[in-house]
């Protein structure tokens, strides 16, 4: 397990804004919390399974920087087996769990929004730098899939509820009729 805090491209340097970075592994490893203050910001460690990792960004504070910036906090499911199970296994058995998040910041100081905007925007590119790292890059055709398979799932929600709805105005009809 190799957990990295990295941008999509590596274009933006936000190290002036991280103090540190806290990961939080599964409890049966020594010393689950790790915090590096180093880039880069990953822990190495050897494991096997399903579990969630908590990512915690801490900003440097304080006046001289002009940063104001609160902790941003990711969940990640690790898993530690293919998420496509026809994909061939790679040679060195290694697994990528990968997740996209977004770091917004909200009406950044001055400072935060002179280093974020330093360079040209960080976009998901169209098309892949390494047809052969597909498993580690994202694309944006993956954020519309994405929103596509989230939009099918809540579709499923509203049905579900809507048949619980129905199933309760049911069993409250019944209800009065056996009151009566």
């Amino acid at each position: 397990m190799d957990g990295l805090l990295k941008p999509v491209l590596g274009n933006i340097d936000l190290t002036p804004l991280i103090k540190r970075v806290t990961f939080k592994l599964h409890e049966t490893y020594d010393t689950p919390v790790r915090s590096v203050e180093q880039p880069p910001y990953q822990v190495t460690e050897t494991g096997w399974g399903e579990f969630e990792i908590i990512i915690k960004i801490h900003f440097h504070g304080g006046s001289e920087l002009g940063i104001n910036e609160k902790n941003f906090q990711i969940f990640h499911a690790l898993k530690l087996h293919p998420y496509n199970p026809q994909a061939p296994p790679r040679e060195n058995g290694e697994v990528y769990s990968v997740l996209f998040d977004e770091l917004v910041f909200q009406e950044p100081t001055e400072a935060v929004f002179e280093i974020l905007t330093s360079k040209p925007l960080n976009l998901l590119p169209y098309k892949l730098t390494d047809p052969e790292k597909r498993d580690q890059e994202f694309l944006r055709t993956d954020e519309s899939d994405e929103i596509a398979r989230m939009d099918v799932y809540i579709a499923k929600v509203k049905d579900e509820i809507e048949k619980q709805r129905n199933e309760y105005k049911e069993l409250e009809q019944q209800k009065l009729a056996l009151l009566q």
